[in-house]
């Protein structure tokens, strides 16, 4: 039973990350090609765009925390 344990712990860091890293890429080109049509028919929205276009990124963070949290708080504790 440990062994599983083990297994689904790191298998759940994996997926938090990768699944917000697919979801950041994807919300970051779709806002992306919004900022640069704005950005097309007025110059002065370059700063909206761009802390827009970041913004999706912390989705990534989140992911990286919580893989993190699992893997030093929760994976000691099985083992």
């Amino acid at each position: 039973m440990g062994e599983l344990s083990v297994i689904v712990v790191i298998l759940s860091a994996a997926i938090s990350v990768g699944v917000t890293g697919i979801a950041a890429a994807w919300a970051g080109k779709h806002i992306g090609s919004a900022a640069v049509g704005a950005m097309a028919e007025k110059e002065e929205l370059f700063g909206k765009g761009l802390v827009l276009t970041v913004i999706p990124e912390t989705i990534v963070i989140f992911g990286l925390t919580v893989a993190l949290v699992l893997l030093f708080v929760v994976l000691p504790q099985i083992l």
